[in-house]
């Protein structure tokens, strides 16, 4: 689209234009027969894209964060402990979530560009006093990826809930929910889902649903309380007309249609997709003489790359030059470093030609800035990766 910046930050993202027309459509009731069938199929084909046939999936409209708020509210009681896994901005907000609802935290804080070790958190564990652990797959803040399935298996072992905050990585990220035995798994629509944000998605075990359900006190957020939603998830997956809180309709139309795309694409072909990019993107990033935040290239995410700006650049003054090449990145969001680094989304419906213009812009931004780099340096690197992948 002429005149218009091309969006690579991380979140919201790129959309395919097929889910911009279905967003677009005319607003239909939220009982009516042709909607109900979209949210039922919907609720359906999230069970594929997390990898989870007896996982029970929630869709309410809201963010990434009430995601988190409902998992929280949920399953946490007054004096609960739990144990956040935390590798940068995020990890800190579910902590504030969980102590909201009265939980005892201990949260196990990496050092910048770093992931909290296995040793670490079994160390935890053995204190036998966890009800619950949460994870930060990727986080948006740092580009950090933290490898679920083993920690899940250790809370499992001590008998632990395990809640995944996927915000960053579901449909991006590998995720098997059920073979790994994750009891909740959440994410917000306008990340590597591809759809605008206004949605809140979660899916949850049978195991977290019991723990609802047997919980001695009442849940301390109406909105968020399952005992609202899971009628209605349930209604409307057998087509049924319900009600708790207006839908949003538009959104859920184009999730729908978003979702029938991620499971064409099929989800080993679309995690494959993101790791092969991201490896080539990151490859291309080290020839411009450009730091990664994750200390190794094992723990970098496949859905964004944080890197640090050059010495003696200006971080605003780059990102601008950026942007009037019309390529739109983000700024550092790590209160700690958040001057000193850039973040590039590259989730969803991204493609090659998508990062060959990111870094056409970055090198031209650099050049203009004094850096010597050379012209032309990052795109071949980006290219001969992607042609060892192919």
């Amino acid at each position: 689209m002429k005149g218009r910046k091309l969006l690579m930050i991380p979140g919201p993202i790129e959309f395919e234009p097929e889910v911009l027309r279905a967003m677009g459509m005319a607003t239909t009731s939220h009982i009516a027969p042709n909607f109900i069938a979209v949210f039922g199929n919907s609720l359906e084909l999230m069970r594929e894209v997390w990898q989870s046939p007896t996982g029970q999936p929630f869709i309410v409209a809201g963010t990434g964060t009430l995601a988190m708020d409902m998992a929280a509210a949920n399953l946490i009681e007054q004096g609960d402990h739990v144990l956040v896994i935390s590798s940068g901005y995020f990890g800190k907000r579910f902590k504030d979530i969980l102590d909201r609802y009265g939980a005892n935290t201990t949260i196990l804080e990496a050092p910048i560009g770093e992931i909290v070790s296995i040793e670490a958190i079994e160390n935890e564990l053995k204190t036998g006093k966890y009800k619950a652990l949460t994870i930060t797959h990727v986080d948006t803040s740092t580009g950090i990826l933290m490898h679920p399935k083993p920690i899940a298996q250790l809370a499992k072992k001590y008998g632990v809930l395990t809640i995944l905050d996927g915000v960053c990585s579901v449909a991006g990220e590998e995720i098997k929910q059920d073979e790994w035995g994750i009891d909740v798994v959440l994410t917000g629509s306008q990340k590597a889902i591809g759809v605008p944000p206004g949605l809140a998605l979660l899916m949850a075990s049978q195991k977290a649903i019991d723990v609802f359900k047997n919980r001695q006190t009442p849940v301390g957020s109406y909105y968020s309380d399952w005992g609202n939603w899971l009628p209605i998830m349930k209604a409307y997956e057998e087509r049924k007309p319900s009600y708790f809180g207006t839908p949003a309709v538009n959104l859920i139309v184009a999730l729908e249609t978003s979702l029938k795309k991620i499971c064409k694409e099929g989800m080993d072909n679309r995690v494959k997709r993101h790791q092969n990019l991201a490896k080539a993107f990151r490859a291309a990033i080290a020839s411009l003489n450009l730091e990664i935040i994750p200390k190794s290239n094992q723990i970098a995410a496949n859905t964004l790359t944080a890197a640090y700006y050059p010495k003696g650049i200006d971080g605003a003054a780059l990102r601008a030059k950026i942007a009037e090449k019309n390529v739109i990145v983000a700024g550092g969001l790590l209160a700690e470093i958040k001057t000193s680094y850039f973040r590039i989304g590259h989730m969803g419906s991204v493609s090659p030609n998508d990062l060959v213009a990111v870094l056409s812009a970055l090198e031209c931004a650099l050049l203009e800035l004094g850096q010597p780099i050379e012209s032309g340096i990052s795109l071949q690197s980006f290219q001969n990766e992607l042609m060892q992948t192919d």
